[in-house]
Formats: C-alpha cells, sequence, structure tokens
C-alpha cells in the first residue's frame, strides 16, 4: 500500500461553498490548529471553473430516478435498455456492477452531496461501499477489480473500464468519509486501484482496453490518473506523462482531428476522448508548473534539473497543441452529423459530451456558453418523463445513460484545482 496522503482537499462535490465564492479546506485526518496551519499554503484546492447554476428540474428528475433504481447493496444495475438490443443481457440487467455505479455515484457528487454532507450522502457511502467491496475481492496484479464481467458498458467501452472509472470515484471521495475508518477504506481502495493502474501501463501509455470504441476508456484512464493527482494523491509522473503524451500524438493537426483507432470510426469519440484527457493534463500541469520551474532554474546542473526542464517542455507541448484541438473542436460544435457521433444518442455519446464540456468550461468563454445551452437544450428534450434517459444504440441501459447525462448537465460543476501543491514520484 503506498503511503498514507497527508494533504488536504475540497472536493468536487462541495460546490454550494464555491458557488458563493467561498474556498473552504478540509483537513486530513488528525490534524489539528498548528499542524493543519503550516500544510494550509501546500493544500490542493479544488472548485468549479464558472459558478455553478442552480440545479435544474430536469436534473432533480434524474437524480431521483437513480436513488430509486439503487439496489440494497449500494450499486446501480445497467437496467432497462433500449429493446433494439435483444435480450443478451437480461441476466445482467439487475445485478449491480462497479461501472453504472461510478458513473451514477459521479453524479449524485455533482448534484451537491458528498459521502458526509447533503441529501445524497447515504447514497453515495451505500454506492462507495458497493465499490470498495468489489476491489477488496479483486486480485493484487491484474487489471481487474471486479469479477463481474461482460457488461453492455465493459463491451462497448473497453475491458477495464470500471478500473479507471473506480478511482476517478475514489479520487472524489478522499478525505470526504465521515469517520476515520471510512476514510481509510477509500484510500485502501484507491491504492490498490492505481497500483493495478500503473503497473499495467504498456510501453506506449495506453491498457490492454478491447472493446467497440476503447478510445473512450483510454480518456477516462487519463482523466483517472489526472484527478488522482489533483485530489493529492501521489501519481506516477511517468505513467501520468505517458498517457499525456499517447494523447497528443494522435492529434493529427492536418486535418484538425484526432486518430479514430478505437472509437469505432466515430470523430466524435475519438476528438472528444483526446481533448479530455489533454486537458486534465493540463489542469494538473499547471499546478506543478511553479516547483518544475524552481528546480529548472537551479544554478548547480542535476538529474532533478534536466527532469524537470523535460517535464516543463512537455508541459509546454500540451499546452499548445491542447489550444489548437480546442479551436478544431469548437469549430465542429455546430456541425450536425459531428454531433450525432454515430448517428443516434448512446451513452457513448453523453460520455463524450461530457468530455468535451469539461474542456470548454474551464476557459469559461463564449464557445464554453453555446456548448452548454446546446447540449442542455438537446438533453432535456430527450429526457424520458420518468427521469431517466436511454440510448439508442450500445450503452442503451438507462443507468449509464441517465448518470452520463446527469454530468453531461452538471459540467459547470466539476472539479478543477485552482492552487495548491501536487505530490509526484
Amino acid at each position: 500500500m503506498k503511503k498514507t496522503q497527508k494533504w488536504m482537499v475540497v472536493g468536487a462535490a462541495v460546490v454550494a461553498c464555491f458557488a458563493a465564492g467561498l474556498y473552504a479546506t478540509l483537513a486530513a485526518p488528525g490534524t489539528e490548529g498548528a499542524a493543519a496551519a503550516s500544510e494550509e499554503a501546500e493544500a490542493v484546492k479544488w472548485a468549479p471553473a464558472v459558478e455553478p447554476k442552480p440545479l435544474t428540474e430536469n436534473v432533480n428528475r434524474g437524480i431521483a430516478f437513480l436513488l430509486k433504481t439503487q439496489h440494497k447493496s449500494g450499486g446501480w444495475a445497467q437496467g432497462e435498455e433500449s429493446t433494439q438490443m435483444g435480450h443478451s443481457q437480461d441476466n445482467l440487467r439487475d445485478k449491480p456492477n462497479v461501472a453504472d455505479t461510478c458513473v451514477a455515484t459521479l453524479a449524485l457528487i455533482r448534484a451537491g452531496s458528498t459521502p458526509s454532507k447533503g441529501p445524497h450522502a447515504a447514497a453515495i457511502r451505500n454506492a462507495l461501499g458497493f465499490i470498495c467491496s468489489q476491489i477488496e475481492e479483486a486480485d493484487g496484479k491484474s487489471l481487474f477489480i471486479t469479477s463481474i464481467r461482460g457488461t453492455r458498458v465493459q463491451m462497448k467501452l473497453g475491458t477495464y473500464v470500471d478500473t479507471f472509472l473506480a478511482a476517478m470515484v475514489l479520487a472524489e471521495a478522499k478525505d470526504q468519509m465521515p469517520d476515520a475508518a471510512g476514510n481509510t477504506r477509500i484510500l485502501a481502495a484507491l491504492d490498490k486501484t492505481m497500483d493495478k493502474i500503473e503497473r499495467n501501463q504498456q510501453k506506449d501509455g495506453t491498457w490492454d482496453n478491447r472493446g467497440w470504441a476503447p478510445t473512450l476508456t483510454q480518456g477516462m484512464a487519463s482523466k483517472a490518473l489526472n484527478r488522482a493527482a489533483q485530489s493529492g494523491y501521489t501519481v506516477s509522473e511517468q505513467v501520468r506523462g505517458k498517457a499525456e503524451t499517447y494523447a497528443r500524438k494522435r492529434f493529427d493537426k492536418s486535418n484538425g482531428g484526432f486518430d479514430k483507432a478505437g472509437s469505432a470510426g466515430v470523430q466524435l469519440y475519438a476528438d472528444a476522448a483526446g481533448l479530455g484527457a489533454m486537458q486534465d493534463s493540463d489542469n494538473t500541469n499547471g499546478t506543478l508548473r511553479a516547483e518544475l520551474e524552481a528546480t529548472a532554474r537551479s544554478a548547480k546542473p542535476s538529474a532533478a534539473r534536466a527532469e524537470a526542464r523535460q517535464a516543463l517542455d512537455r508541459h509546454r507541448e500540451n499546452a499548445e497543441d491542447l489550444k489548437t484541438v480546442r479551436q478544431n473542436i469548437v469549430k465542429k460544435v455546430d456541425d450536425p452529423n459531428f454531433i450525432r457521433g454515430f448517428g443516434s444518442n448512446g451513452g457513448e455519446e453523453f460520455l463524450s459530451y461530457m468530455n468535451i464540456g469539461e474542456s470548454l468550461v474551464v476557459k469559461n468563454d463564449d464557445a464554453w456558453t453555446k456548448w452548454d445551452t446546446q447540449i442542455s437544450a438537446n438533453l432535456n428534450r430527450i429526457q424520458n418523463k420518468d427521469g431517466s434517459w436511454t440510448g439508442h444504440h450500445c450503452i442503451t441501459g438507462r443507468t449509464f445513460c441517465t448518470s452520463a447525462a446527469l454530468l453531461c448537465l452538471t459540467v459547470d460543476r466539476a472539479p478543477v484545482p485552482v492552487a495548491g501543491k501536487i505530490r509526484k514520484r
């Protein structure tokens, strides 16, 4: 197990405080008084990039649907699928799994609750309990964190999608439990999951994901590494850097899009996954810059100075390419063929919209406002009467589609590290 992190974190779920312009800091268990004050300058502070909008009636109806369909175990199953998908997954319809549970949990967090506070705190704690129990039963070396195999999300997004989604959820839940035992359990699960992610990365920065559109899971893997780093967790810079470089090199400046390999031939999926990966890396890189620049200016040549200069060069390349990527994708948002993705709404489309939204909101400009207005109107229009969303191809399960749609509608509440120190090794 990796050494317990001591850095303080403000979780994305306490967005209500940030909406009022307040930056709060939660001390890690056991730190008090002078000790807490001495670490305050190095605390990682999270806040939304913009002032969050009030939750809409559409969002509240979607959240109510999720709460109604949560299982006693704390998990969510994939739920009802579109009839056009047949009945091959009937045996998994009501069996809770990690991936669906993770996206549902993130949706509840975006709605303003934490594992400790808010109207959905108990539901979030129960979901985290299910996720942790699956990880605790998993082996120590493979990339699997669950014995539940063959789900629709795994088939479509990638074999190990549960692992990367779990890392994202655990990073946001870190230090947010109401008691020390709960925080210890979350950290142990995050330790095990991150160890699996780091030890199983391939030389080119990818993971052995097989599925219909695994490029989306590759994007989630990069997001997981960066969200963990942003939470103050010690992440291997070598692993994070390889994932960042892989995403950046897939962008073709000549045609303004990402390589479509692993995207089922859908440009929306390729572009959204690549943009999301590069943006999350840029968010992390920004918090590392001051320390790296100080090391790089060191008068005495050293391995650390050389390493810092290399890292800064990589960060600059990512930032420069990210600017070009964003400009090209902004040009595409008026193209209905690009927005339609595979041709109709599915979980893959909703996940792609989330990735694009989380990237555009950081700039808080006209492009973001236009995107948010456009996507929100479309999602509100296609919401089911019971508050859920359903896909029409591939990932059609109501749990994933509802949760991913909610994550699009609450993108303005997604976490962005705005200050502090990130631990690296």
